[in-house]
């Protein structure tokens, strides 16, 4: 008997929102510490902005997931799926990285290596569900933007 399609979407959404809520978590006292004492560079939004973001960017790995899940067999169907579980688990560390650890440099090279696996997941995620691919752009599009915070943070408190 088939999964109906409704429970592999809420199963990617949560397994995708709580991959997100575990880091922040994890992070939520390097968060504050980073809030009161790290310069941060021109542009970066307030603190709230970043769960409300995150949270619509998890939704939507989850539900791009899901498509691609749901597609028939094939090897661009498994590549896919493989690379988004490893670009969510590069994802989740980042944050113990940048926040717990606050190693600025470090963190940045791991998002470029994040920011190279989501693009790389979005080419192979359109051979398969050119949707899930599209829905994947805004996290790349976020992604660029952290990378220019991440810089910034790194450079004016070396």
């Amino acid at each position: 008997m088939r999964t109906k399609p409704w429970k592999i979407y809420t199963i990617g959404i949560l397994l995708a929102e709580a991959v997100g809520a575990l880091s922040g978590w994890l992070t939520k006292d390097g968060m504050k510490l980073f809030n009161e004492q790290i310069l941060q560079p021109p542009l970066s939004p307030p603190s709230f902005v970043f769960p409300i973001v995150w949270g619509i960017l998890y939704a939507l790995m989850g539900i791009g997931s899901a498509r691609i899940y749901l597609a028939p067999p094939s090897a661009d169907r498994s590549m896919g799926l493989n690379l988004y579980i490893i670009q969510l688990a590069v994802n989740f560390f980042w944050s113990l990285i940048f926040f717990n650890m606050q190693r600025f440099g470090f963190a940045l090279l791991w998002l470029l290596l994040l920011w190279g696996l989501v693009l790389w997941m979005i080419v192979v995620f359109s051979r398969t569900d050119r949707l899930a691919a599209k829905l994947q752009i805004p996290y790349l599009l976020w992604l660029t933007f952290a990378a220019y915070l991440n810089f910034g943070v790194w450079y004016l408190n070396r």
